[in-house]
């Protein structure tokens, strides 16, 4: 049986190491706890797609051996400057990364500088607190075209066959001016159509309808910018047949935010 695929809500920010967020971060800390014993095998690695990672004209795999940390974030407690996460990188998984988009004709370097930015290492260690698995970070184009993020998840897909553990990291809402009661509306507005979509929708249309997200329902609203929406394309489209579980929703999330995370296969 080949590893499912993952969309995640990540959170904000480094949540998971403020104990003072932790409370109101509890399902979806549960739905990253779960996710392990939701797969076949104990992956090999995890390829880490994060919506903080963007590359222009170009993928960027990561090809640190001990990949360092990239504190991505702002106004944040100094603790959270400090934490570590000490997952190995996996170079020789980078470099199968790039032979993939390489055949698929996909424009692609590799960067053995780059570390974890918290769009990884937030739900990773809640996932694999050990740090037992090794972990590969793949960036986003800076375009964000639909199409070409879902032939990137074509590209990808072999990897499940090999263990690999294809992880989209972003969130289901982010407006970050409208994070408040105002998002509450828009929120559950245009996750009802992921919902329609991604788990009561059709296959066949399923790839259509998200290269077309920016007409659904409050769809400008919920992503003014659609960083953190991206990865779902590349979950979606490394394992394009297959049927989708939501496995995390909640509609208080940041307090009046309706989130939901997915699984693929």
């Amino acid at each position: 049986m080949k590893m499912p695929v993952y969309f995640i809500s990540h959170g904000g920010g480094p949540w998971p190491y403020m104990p003072e967020a932790q409370e109101s971060n509890a399902l979806l800390a549960a739905s990253l706890r779960e996710i392990p014993a939701q797969l076949p095998r104990h992956p090999t690695a995890v390829l880490m797609v994060s919506a903080h990672w963007e590359t222009p004209g170009t993928f960027t795999v990561m090809g640190h051996p001990h990949p360092p940390m990239v504190y991505d974030y702002y106004g944040f407690p100094a603790h959270t400057y400090q934490v570590h996460y000490s997952a190995a990188g996996m170079p020789a998984l980078a470099d199968r990364v790039a032979d993939l988009l390489r055949a698929a004709s996909l424009p692609v370097e590799i960067d053995r500088e780059r570390g974890f930015d918290h769009g990884a290492f937030a739900p990773l260690v809640v996932m694999y607190p050990d740090a037992d698995v090794p972990v590969v970070q793949l960036s986003i184009d800076a375009g964000y075209d639909p199409a070409l993020h879902v032939a990137l998840g074509r590209a990808l897909a072999p990897l499940r066959d090999e263990d690999v553990l294809i992880l989209g990291s972003g969130l289901s809402y982010h407006n970050l001016r409208n994070m408040g009661p105002g998002g509450a509306r828009p929120s559950a507005q245009f996750d009802d159509w992921l919902q329609q979509v991604l788990v009561q929708g059709s296959l066949e249309q399923r790839v259509g309808h998200l290269q077309n997200w920016s007409s659904a329902p409050a769809a400008r609203l919920a992503h003014p910018r659609e960083d953190h929406l991206i990865p779902l394309m590349v979950a979606v489209g490394a394992a394009e047949t297959e049927a989708a579980t939501c496995v995390y929703h909640e509609t208080r999330a940041f307090g009046s935010i309706t989130a939901s995370s997915f699984r693929f296969g």
